[in-house]
């Protein structure tokens, strides 16, 4: 019982820890679940710009371009989505206000170069401080409610950009001249990653120019993206005069892999030469999302207790073992929504209910196979372990297939049919967990109890072959350990 006894803590614990997990951070509701508005967008093909075709780097590049959009909206949770091979989907919920949505999202990005003015030398490092500090003040009050402090801090984070700004003046070089921005390879250490910048003919002649004047003077080149300032460089004397010239550059700096990508994918994001339409703008009210929240709550519920019930009357006492395992892998699943970040949506919750219906199928075949044993004339606790063993291959195999689908769906599908997946994929990991930790160390708990020994507490009118004799049985296992057991009433072999 040593090693059972550890396994139900084990679960035990988890279980703790699940409810915890659920109470402290409910899993977030999608758009339908939620209300809110949904737009798509499609891009067009400008061959004006030379842009024959949409790639799926473009499209990379708009949806990063429309994320930084709905940032500055401040909306929380929203999601979006590639769709197809020229639209994205932007789910905007609790948004009640999509006019203004579609306003700020179908604007194009705006980058562009500015020369930092001569005597703001020492000034910069001061307001480079000082939006930092708001900046990091900004994030940890956005989960405070404290709204005072919130609009406070909002003047202020306002007020510095302002001052960084003014410190800046505009040269008239711009995104649209830059062709292209790439992470480029290191030279010397992890730390060493580089940004190379290729641009067109009269950007690399404005580059030219504005590097000149600023070379060796200490000042830096500041490179905004929607009025932000997103880098700025300093250029080495070496180019003081003449500048920076053939069209090309590279932005040095302390630059990983991952933050050399990043401000790669900022300043393409700027030059995105690419229109944006918006072809659908629909809102989906409160209401409608409450209805199905409700709705989802009563069918899951409903489920769930009917599946119960089914096991109770049918397998006994292995019935209620597989419900303690389905109400525990129910938690444990709800809670692996919230720690994945998972946003739930109808079909999402669709997927957990079908799951809730797919995790007692294990138990349902461990069930049978136990009890073609104890009809051969085995031990219950040989019934029990053959059970596990001759089930496992079944489970495995329709489990993996059921995993092979969400992980198709997810990768082919999009939006709610990922949704779907990612729950149904989840629920059918966590079944397997439960069925073959918790469901066995439950019955084999259980059976080394005496009083839970009865044929009749597992749907039988008797283990093995009935005998007018007494028959003496030794559990030859490490949890039971030797004992031996006569029934006198039966002679069945327990």
């Amino acid at each position: 019982m040593g090693k059972q006894s550890r396994l139900l803590a084990f679960v035990l614990a988890i279980l703790l820890g699940a409810v915890y997990l659920i109470v402290s951070n409910p899993p977030k509701l999608g758009l339908d679940l939620r209300g809110g508005a949904q737009l798509t967008l499609q891009a067009k093909i400008n061959p004006e710009q030379g842009i024959n075709e949409i790639t799926p780097r473009i499209m990379e590049t708009a949806k990063f371009v429309v994320e930084q959009r709905i940032n500055g909206l401040g909306v929380s949770e929203a999601t979006i989505l590639i769709a197809g091979n020229n639209q994205l989907v932007v789910q905007l919920p609790g948004v009640n206000d999509p006019a203004q949505a579609e306003r700020v999202i179908g604007t194009t990005a705006q980058l562009d170069f500015r020369k930092q003015k001569k005597g703001t030398e020492g000034e910069l490092r001061a307001r480079l401080q000082i939006l930092q500090a708001t900046t990091i003040q900004r994030e940890a009050l956005k989960t405070s409610g404290d709204q005072k402090a919130i609009a406070d801090n909002e003047v202020e984070y306002k007020k510095a950009t302002e001052d960084l700004k003014g410190i800046f003046e505009r040269t008239g070089f711009t995104g649209n001249m830059l062709k292209d921005a790439v992470a480029s390879p290191p030279g010397n250490g992890p730390d060493s990653w580089q940004v190379a910048l290729t641009f067109d003919d009269k950007g690399g002649d404005l580059f030219a120019k504005t590097t000149g004047e600023i070379g060796g003077t200490g000042r830096v080149l500041g490179i905004f993206l929607d009025d932000k300032l997103i880098s700025s460089p300093t250029v080495g004397p070496e180019f003081q005069g003449k500048g920076i010239t053939g069209g090309r550059a590279v932005i040095t700096g302390n630059f990983t892999l991952d933050t050399a990508n990043e401000l790669a994918l900022q300043l393409r994001a700027g030059a995105l030469p690419v229109p944006v339409e918006i072809v659908e703008n629909r809102t989906v009210g409160a209401t409608l999302g409450a209805d199905s929240i409700l709705s989802s709550i009563y069918a899951g519920v409903s489920g769930l207790l009917l599946v119960l019930i089914f096991m109770v009357l049918y397998y006994r006492i292995l019935g209620a073992v597989a419900d303690i395992a389905l109400i525990t892998y129910a938690v444990i699943t709800f809670a692996s929504f919230s720690l994945l970040g998972v946003v739930l949506t109808l079909p999402g919750i669709a997927g957990f209910i079908l799951s809730i219906g797919m995790a007692v199928d294990a138990n349902v075949l461990i069930f049978e196979r136990t009890k073609e044993e104890l009809k051969a004339g085995r031990t219950l606790y040989k019934s029990v372990e053959a059970g596990f063993y001759r089930a496992w291959s079944s489970i495995l195999d329709s489990n993996v297939t059921t995993l092979i689908a969400c992980i198709t769906l997810f990768w082919l599908g999009s939006g709610f049919v990922k949704g779907f997946a990612v729950t149904l994929g989840v629920g059918v990991i966590v079944s397997m967990f439960t069925a073959i930790t918790l469901s066995r160390s439950l019955m084999l708990a259980m059976i080394s109890n005496p009083n839970f020994r009865k044929p009749e507490y597992y749907g039988m009118k008797a283990f093995g072959k009935i005998s007018s004799v007494n028959v003496d049985v030794s559990a030859d296992t490490e949890d039971q350990g030797q004992s031996t057991k006569k029934d006198n009433t039966t002679g069945a072999v327990l």
